[in-house]
């Protein structure tokens, strides 16, 4: 992220660290796969993962969340500079499907190894060899791409080593895939490469839900990217890969003011009380202000995408919340956001009513 949650340049030091790429970091820095992974990955039944990350600087002084760093691709192969281990390999590949759900070959030789062609023959072998352990499965195609995800035994492989954080409700992402969601479940992961690689890769989150009660209010967000730190960094994902109409497109970006609009009463019997956002009581509650939300328009040709961006910036003007957006080519390219919204809580209050106390 290149902006913070008020629309600021992010912190020199986080800012290079969440978009930098490691692929020309020496082999020397990387820790060594542990056991149980390599256990995990020879062994059919579904062994715990231990962590692979390599320690570096994260934000805030944090252990780095990044998977480990692949050698550096072309020129003569060395002891400095070599392909990563099949047990390698399949331990990445199950932790980053733990993570975006969904990828293909490609996408997985993009963040495991250093090489494009070789790369994917490499992420090729070692999903044939998780999917017979049933480890993992695919369920459909894009392109002549199959489209990867992990079973359930997959899913509890990762968890059981407590390398993630705990994720009780996460899917496998099967039923998407076979619903003929893939597609858009791609251009997610695609997104989340996009804007980190593989820097922070274990603190997304795809499809998570945003719901209060009080209201009816619900919606699921497509990616949550929460970096570690003192104060935590937390940056919302829409992904819009042309399918739905622009009608629908501005409502799920209003539904996020409607969501940071709503407050709660808090207060003991007979005392006055006071009211305090729903989401910094409940759901963010290590952010000072409502996160930003990053809209990210993807699947059509890319002047189609500029007009449709231009469609939702007039849609969602004077919206009081931070707003974001791009499209994914641009975003590939490193270029900027452009802003659609500012972060207003004063804004907010006027227009969401209190809620009555006791």
């Amino acid at each position: 992220m290149s902006l913070d949650d008020t629309g600021r340049r992010a912190p020199a030091t986080a800012q290079n660290a969440l978009w930098s790429w490691t692929r020309d970091v020496p082999r020397a820095r990387r820790r060594p796969i542990s056991s149980a992974v390599s256990s995990a990955v020879k062994d059919s039944t579904a062994v715990p993962i231990a962590a692979g990350h390599t320690p570096g600087p994260g934000v805030g002084g944090d252990a780095d969340t990044s998977l480990p760093v692949p050698p550096a691709s072309g020129g003569q192969r060395s002891c400095s500079s070599s392909t990563p281990t099949a047990p390698q390999v399949r331990g990445d590949a199950l932790r980053m499907l733990a993570c975006v759900r969904v990828a293909t070959a490609r996408q997985m030789a993009q963040v495991i190894t250093a090489e494009d062609a070789d790369g994917r023959s490499y992420v090729r072998r070692a999903m044939r060899k998780l999917a017979e352990q049933g480890l993992a499965e695919t369920n459909g195609k894009q392109g002549k791409e199959l489209i990867w995800n992990l079973t359930r035994a997959g899913l509890r492989a990762v968890a059981d080593g407590n390398e993630l954080p705990a994720r009780p409700r996460v899917g496998t992402g099967a039923k998407a895939v076979r619903a003929g969601f893939g597609p858009h479940a791609l251009a997610v992961t695609e997104t989340i490469l996009a804007v980190g690689g593989r820097h922070y890769l274990t603190d997304w989150q795809v499809e998570v839900n945003h719901a209060i009660k009080e209201t009816g209010l619900t919606f699921n967000t497509d990616a949550v990217l929460n970096v570690p730190g003192k104060a935590a960094e937390v940056g919302l994902y829409e992904i819009d890969n042309g399918t739905m109409s622009r009608a629908k497109l501005a409502r799920e970006v209003w539904d996020y003011e409607r969501y940071a609009g709503h407050r709660v009463w808090e207060g003991a019997r007979g005392t006055i009380g006071g009211t305090f956002p729903f989401w910094s009581r409940y759901r963010y509650t290590r952010s000072s202000r409502f996160p930003p939300l990053h809209v990210v328009l993807a699947g059509k040709e890319e002047h189609l995408l500029q007009r449709r961006l231009e469609a939702l910036a007039a849609a969602v003007d004077g919206i009081a919340v931070s707003v974001f957006a791009t499209t994914l080519p641009a975003l590939q390219r490193r270029e900027g956001w452009v802003r659609l919204g500012t972060d207003h809580p004063d804004r907010r209050r006027e227009r969401y009513p209190e809620p009555v106390g006791r």
